[in-house]
């Protein structure tokens, strides 16, 4: 017969209260009903540091209590939106969405406990009309400081909902920590429409906004990434 290893009592009661003392502590049913867990949020905010060293601004354009869209510029693999949803959560105190976990198991559920919506337009919808913030990513593009695209069916929830919409310009470094994150203005219609070309309208206009922000952040662009963080300084 193989022999069984035995640990001391003392070790293996010292293991066992190691793994289950925090989620002893940990509060159940802790998620909303879009899924978001405060308490991991929070739990992995110190991670959130590590990586970035967020500079946020503009909050002062959004409200207080009522639902909005904000829309800010990607680099591909960049993570831009979630960063971007974290530090304005932690900058607002209030719960901050983004738009685009993927639907599929284990990442899709981790995502949606950290704020993560599905990207159809009646998740998007659905939220807005409970008063919540929702960041939207553009279309992820190679340089950091071009505006991409913005999905006009996703924009089309704001407009049924009657919420706002601001440009978010998110500026970030793939070699260091230094990020930004700076609210525009809300972007207004510049006439009033129905139907399809209202959604396609609003979203060309958002994408204008966030590109005439994003040349405002100055700084040389080369389109290669670190060296045009470099040229900021």
């Amino acid at each position: 017969m193989a022999d069984v290893l035995r640990f001391p009592e003392r070790i293996a009661r010292t293991a066992v209260t190691t793994i289950t003392e925090p989620l002893r502590h940990w509060p159940a049913h802790s998620v909303d009903d879009f899924g978001r867990d405060p308490h991991l949020v929070r739990a992995l905010s110190p991670l959130a540091h590590l990586r970035w060293d967020v500079s946020v601004g503009g909050i002062d354009h959004l409200p207080v209590r009522a639902g909005a869209l904000l829309v800010c510029n990607t680099r591909a693999l960049a993570g831009s939106d979630v960063m971007a949803a974290w530090a304005l959560g932690e900058a607002t105190e209030r719960p901050v969405r983004f738009v685009g976990r993927p639907d599929v198991a284990p990442l899709g559920a981790l995502m949606r406990r950290l704020g993560g919506l599905l990207a159809r337009p009646d998740e998007v919808e659905g939220a807005l009309r409970h008063h919540e913030i929702v960041v939207l990513g553009a279309e992820p593009t190679r340089h950091a400081r071009h505006a991409g695209p913005v999905r006009h069916d996703l924009l089309r929830a704001a407009i049924v909902t009657s919420s706002p919409v601001f440009p978010v310009a998110v500026a970030t470094s793939t070699v260091g920590r230094s990020a930004r994150a700076e609210v525009g203005p809300q972007v207004r219609p510049r006439r009033s429409r129905r139907g399809p070309l209202a959604e396609i309208e609003l979203a060309e206009q958002v994408q204008r906004h966030l590109q005439r922000m994003l040349d405002g952040f100055g700084g040389v662009q080369t389109g290669v990434a670190p060296l045009d963080w470099l040229g900021e300084g």
